[in-house]
């Protein structure tokens, strides 16, 4: 009998949930079906499968700390909603990875068995190919077909979306202090927040002519920490309780900017460098029941951790109607990632 290693409508929860920003994304994978395979080749699995959407992660959650270079005075504030949409659309080796049998205990392609091929990373939409989970079971060969799931790409979703609300606050010589926060958002099982703390620093406040010169430049550094947690305790393939999946990013940016000073009408453009991690752990009681490893009970199973680092460059540019502003830049890396602005600010 077959079944999936991923549950059926894992794709359809991960369009629905990704809208709401990138954990929920993770956050869809119905971990428990897998250790059909055995524990040691679910782990295998999910670290390659997983790894790509760690890595947009890190991106997305490391852009939008600024809007200018330009830092601002005393007193003078901005709180900005911030939207973020990373890129993958044209990222083939992201989408994909390598599966090699000789990787596996247990794992082998039904067709052209023993032959290493391109199959579906959590974000990729390679539908339909089989393998087959077989053991020794008390000397008789156990076989169970599963076929192994596709990712956002399948549904059409080419981009991992995130959110926050962020607030930026001038001090003295140039200084500038930022927050980002989005509360828990719970959805289906599923709950993602994230925080945020950076600083800004305009170096052309301490010259002289700082008043006349046509542009600004800054140093940014920029820290988020998302969490997120989804419960998916009760699959009919494997038993269990508190089965669950919880997922910490981290990320830190560090940027160099570098603006026009207009009154209205802004440009704004920087270099900067991006590391980060994630750390995904899953968590509860695992009972399997079919295939070779029927019987089998797993706890607390394992945890993925995944590091990121990389070069980024973004160019943009900001409108400024009174209190009132908007903002749009592209950050280029591994992840591309359009990020938009709506702020009300003073100063």
């Amino acid at each position: 009998m077959e079944t999936v290693l991923i549950v059926k409508d894992m794709r359809k929860k991960l369009t629905c949930m990704a809208l709401f920003s990138v954990g929920l994304a993770f956050s869809q994978t119905d971990i428990n079906d897998i250790f059909a395979a055995g524990v040691e080749d679910a782990e295998v699995f999910l670290n390659d499968y997983l790894a790509p959407v760690s890595e947009g992660a890190v991106y997305a959650l490391s852009t939008g700390w600024y809007n200018t270079a330009d830092a601002k005075p005393l007193g003078g504030f901005e709180i900005s909603l911030v939207g973020n949409f990373t890129s993958f659309k044209n990222k083939e080796d992201k989408k994909t990875f390598v599966l090699d049998p000789n990787d596996y205990q247990n794992i082998d392609f039904v067709n052209n068995p023993g032959t290493p091929r391109a199959v579906s990373s959590g974000l990729g939409e390679l539908e339909g190919i089989a393998v087959m989970v077989e053991a020794n079971v008390g000397g008789t060969l156990v076989q169970e077909e599963i076929t192994l799931p596709a990712g956002l790409a399948a549904e059409g979703l080419n981009f991992i979306p995130s959110g926050y609300v962020q607030a930026s606050v001038g001090l003295i010589k140039g200084t500038e202090v930022k927050a980002r926060f989005l509360p828990k958002i719970a959805y289906d099982g599923a709950s993602v927040g994230l925080i945020g703390f950076g600083l800004q620093h305009d170096f052309t406040k301490w010259l002289p002519a700082d008043k006349i010169l046509p542009v600004a430049i800054s140093g940014v550094i920029g820290y988020t920490q998302l969490n997120a947690e989804y419960d998916f305790t009760g699959n009919t393939l494997i038993e269990g309780e508190d089965q669950r999946l919880d997922l910490n990013i981290g990320t830190w940016a560090f940027n160099a900017v570098v603006s026009t000073k207009l009154p209205i009408i802004n440009f704004y453009g920087g270099l900067g460098y991006i590391t980060g991690t994630s750390e995904t752990d899953v968590l509860g009681t695992y009972r399997v029941t079919r295939g070779p490893f029927a019987s089998e009970i797993y706890t607390d199973p394992f945890s993925i951790s995944q590091k990121v680092s990389g070069v980024t460059a973004n160019v943009g540019t900001k409108l400024k109607l009174g209190f009132f502003r908007l903002n749009a830049d592209y950050t280029m890396g591994d992840f591309n990632t359009l990020t938009f602005g709506v702020n009300l600010g003073f100063r």
